[in-house]
């Protein structure tokens, strides 16, 4: 009796354990089939819900989780459903970015633009705010060190949509573009000086190295010809920090932080050395536990809240202006109703989950008085990848002519830009109605 009753209780430990988790499932990269850690993965909803390990191996997924999303930046992600077994392999996803041109030596600044999106997740004792947010961002960065103009490595927000949707533990919930409180993490890792590049990855075109901490790999290193990525683990050493530099003042203050993996990609690497002019984009995933108080300034001092924050930074454009120039854009104050918020073509279609939030908070009637709502393409699905990339660069064109402050200048006015750039894209939203 007692044997049957240890076998019995062996096998449900066994059916427990495993339950809506697939065994053994690695992230892996398509072509050297080489494994992608710190891929994220997300639910069915859109929240982040774990990253993989330094092997690939994705996280503990429970059933009602599915089907999830695997996301890792430069890759395209891939959609998983329960009871999936095979190797998750993910194919790379090449981001092309307008060369720097340093015009003349009065050029010690660099300005980059970049789209930000987030999915961030407040959880509390009764209640979970779930946020989706899109902003375009900037960043001024001095090389030289010697320049005085100081300058930003985090990013300062030009415009931002954020579409929040609020959870009780009835599971009853509501919509709404604003809220009192701040719980984000994205607006913390900035653009940061690189290391060197581990010796065992100089001189050669293909090839990886890890750096280990104390007690785990903490930087994950992967060459590609002119292509470096870089997966860190900040919390598994110390000497991982120099990755998020701004953050600095938080693990000084013991902040709890339970999980930190930031990736940063690089492209166009001349030789062995790599700097943040290589940058194409950066994402990280960021849960804290705790410090509602101290951290995110709640009312309820003894309130425990627990934070993720997932991020992807695109890098949209660059380019080398004079220090009086970055000093106008310091002090520039934008009109956000005169710009638009970029989406790249890099960044993957929005779940069905996050596109209804979307519709629900643009169709909020605010004061009782109806909105004219502009209709959202991503509302649509469709194939983004058809995009033309170069309209991307057109619009951070004409924002910088918007603001005056830019080396190039065009031999058109403003305003035809902008009202040929609408026709076209008019016209191509046209033909991709009746394709659909």
């Amino acid at each position: 009796m007692l044997r049957h009753t240890l076998i019995f209780l062996t096998f449900i430990f066994s059916v427990l354990s495993t339950a809506g988790q697939v065994q053994h499932v690695v992230v892996a990269d398509s072509a050297t089939h080489m494994p992608l850690p710190s891929a994220s993965v997300f639910d069915s909803d859109g929240r982040a819900i774990g990253v993989c390990d330094a092997k690939g191996r994705m996280p503990y997924i429970s059933p009602e989780s599915y089907p999830v999303t695997v996301r890792y930046m430069g890759y395209r992600e891939r959609i998983i459903p329960r009871g999936y077994t095979d190797t998750v392999f993910m194919r790379e996803h090449m981001m092309e970015l307008p060369e720097v041109v340093v015009e003349s030596s009065q050029q010690k600044v660099m300005h980059v633009l970049a789209y930000v999106r987030e999915y961030s997740t407040l959880s509390g004792h009764t209640d979970t705010v779930f946020l989706f947010r899109e902003k375009m961002v900037d960043y001024m960065l001095t090389p030289d060190k010697r320049t005085k103009f100081k300058g930003w490595s985090t990013p300062r927000i030009i415009k931002a949509k954020s579409y929040y949707r609020f959870t009780d533990s009835y599971g009853l919930d509501s919509v709404s573009n604003k809220f009192g409180r701040h719980f984000s993490w994205s607006d913390w890792p900035g653009i940061a000086v690189p290391p060197s590049m581990p010796k065992r990855l100089r001189g050669i075109e293909n090839g990886s190295d890890t750096i280990h901490g104390k007690y785990s790999p903490t930087q994950i290193w992967s060459r590609n010809r002119d292509r470096v990525n870089v997966d860190v683990n900040v919390l598994a050493d110390t000497i991982s920090r120099v990755w998020v530099p701004n953050l600095a003042v938080f693990f000084r203050k013991d902040m709890d932080f339970e999980n930190f993996r930031v990736k940063f990609s690089y492209d166009n690497i001349v030789g062995d050395t790599i700097s943040p002019m290589d940058l194409t984009g950066y994402s990280f995933h960021i849960e804290s536990n705790g410090r509602g108080h101290d951290m995110f300034g709640f009312d309820r001092v003894d309130e425990t809240v627990y934070v993720t924050t997932y991020a992807e930074v695109y890098i949209l454009d660059k380019e080398y202006i004079t220090v009086k120039e970055a000093k106008k854009w310091a002090k520039h104050r934008f009109d956000t109703g005169n710009i638009e918020i970029y989406e790249p073509s890099e960044a993957p279609e929005l779940q069905q989950s996050v596109k209804e939030l979307i519709a629900r908070v643009d169709g909020i009637d605010h004061g009782l008085v109806r909105q004219d709502l502009v209709f959202d393409r991503r509302l649509a699905g469709g194939d983004k990848d058809n995009r033309n990339f170069q309209f991307g660069h057109r619009v951070l064109s004409m924002l910088k002519q918007l603001t005056g402050i830019t080396l190039y200048k065009s031999h058109k006015n403003f305003n035809d830009n902008w009202d040929d750039f609408k026709k076209q894209r008019r016209n191509t939203d046209k033909k991709r109605s009746t394709e659909e």
